[in-house]
């Protein structure tokens, strides 16, 4: 008995299944242009911004909920 994704083998009295799987869709991309995220110095309340000079976003300590302040960049 054979299909698609299976496939028996027989030895004498005993018969073995191997099941053949293949990786199905994928979840949404983080940035439809590829973009990528570097939070490898991510502090507490680091808040995500995008870096020009680098191309990525970046979640690190030079933006954080604590120095964004009355005056400050939006």
């Amino acid at each position: 008995m054979s299909s698609p994704n299976k496939v028996e083998v027989s030895q004498v009295s005993d018969v073995t299944t191997v099941e053949i799987t293949t990786v199905g869709p994928q979840g949404a991309q983080f940035s439809l242009t590829n973009t990528s995220l570097n939070d490898s110095n991510k502090v507490n309340n680091s808040v995500v911004y995008f870096d020009s000079g680098s191309g990525t976003f970046k979640a690190d300590s030079t933006r954080t909920v604590e120095n964004l302040v009355d005056g400050g960049n939006f």
